[in-house]
């Protein structure tokens, strides 16, 4: 298993692209698209196997698993799936840091895709975050969890609420109509390293989301279905953790309002 890159903040490119740049670049015209999945894992050995099973091998070109500290044989789970994923350690702790780091080690991918490890969303439903990016419609592509498609055991109340308000103060200062803060997500590499990401912790669920708004790149929410998750959550488990988790996005959200740059865009949401 290989180790984690000395700082997660490597851009994927040197370039530095601006806006109307990446608007000139249709995926739908390039094929193969290259696609790299992300997924961090901690401890999700009864999960990680059926996550990787179940991705469109047509669709994906590389898996990269950013494992941190886990002891129950996760790491080794993936390395021997069929999927042929590629499994990194990262000791750091924060969700956002794996991501990163993942991001960072990527095989020069038009688009990256970000999946959470529990089996809670379906890897099946790849295809419905793809589509808008290589169909030249989005920049980055959000999988709302909060619609008829979800299980209604999935996500507990607490964080069904923390994540409508979340949504709710990112209408209200950045104008971009979402829903939900869901992690699987999509979105096209140059984008990326145009955002220049670097929050290692929870923050993460949201940078994203502000600086594509502050930069005016399309954002597209899709629905996906949403399950409850195999094993226990690390965050959303319990009303503490939601809570804080929930108080250091909303945080995020109001500090990214105050810096961004008075002559940036706002970000035009695409309907379903």
């Amino acid at each position: 298993m290989s180790q984690a890159p000395s700082s997660s903040k490597q851009d994927l490119s040197k370039r530095d692209l601006s806006k109307q740049d990446l608007s000139k670049q249709d995926l739908s015209k390039q094929r193969p698209v290259r696609v790299s999945v992300i997924i961090p894992t901690r401890n999700e050995a009864s999960a990680i196997g059926r996550v990787l099973a179940d991705l469109p091998a047509d669709l994906v070109t590389e898996v990269v698993v950013v494992d941190s500290n886990s002891t129950d044989g996760t790491p080794e789970i993936a390395a021997k799936a069929k999927m042929g994923a590629r499994v990194v350690s990262e000791p750091r702790r924060g969700y956002g840091r794996a991501c990163l780091t993942g991001l960072a080690l990527a095989n020069a991918p038009d688009v990256v895709v970000f999946l959470d490890g529990d089996y809670s969303d379906r890897p099946a439903e790849l295809p419905l975050l793809l589509a808008p990016i290589i169909e030249g419609r989005a920049d980055i592509t959000l999988g709302s969890r909060l619609g008829e498609r979800r299980s209604a055991e999935a996500l507990p109340w607490h964080q069904v609420f923390g994540n409508r308000l979340a949504a709710g103060l990112i209408n209200l200062l950045y104008g971009l109509k979402i829903t939900d803060l869901g992690p699987f997500r999509a979105a096209r590499a140059d984008v990326l390293r145009q955002l220049a990401l670097e929050e290692a912790t929870y923050g993460w669920a949201v940078e994203m989301i502000l600086k594509g708004a502050i930069h005016g790149f399309r954002i597209v929410e899709v629905p996906v279905s949403y399950y409850p998750r195999i094993g226990k959550s690390k965050i959303s488990g319990t009303v503490k953790g939601t809570l804080g988790a929930a108080w250091f996005i909303l945080s995020r959200i109001v500090i990214y309002y105050f810096r961004r740059k008075t002559e940036a865009p706002r970000a035009h949401v695409s309907p379903h």
